[in-house]
């Protein structure tokens, strides 16, 4: 089976977007607007923001079109894995 990291060259935009960045500050930031005792489990904010961020580098407008794009041709979870 292929994974993620066969598929996606090394030099791709999102490959040397993560060796370059540390998005660990987003957690921190975003922490008081996050509760575990009340609604349902929350997307991950850096998950959340690196969706936003292909959305913007790639030109998708449409954040319904973005959740298209990105589960047919992008597993954001695996950046920096």
């Amino acid at each position: 089976m292929a994974s993620t990291d066969m598929l996606v060259p090394e030099d791709h935009l999102l490959r040397l977007i993560d060796m370059h960045i540390d998005f660990s500050f987003i957690t921190e930031k975003t922490k008081p607007f996050y509760t575990s005792t009340t609604g349902r489990p929350p997307i991950p904010p850096i998950r959340l923001f690196k969706m936003m961020l292909i959305g913007y580098l790639y030109g998708i407008r449409s954040e319904r079109q973005l959740e298209i794009e990105i589960n047919l041709n992008v597993d954001v979870d695996s950046w920096g894995r």
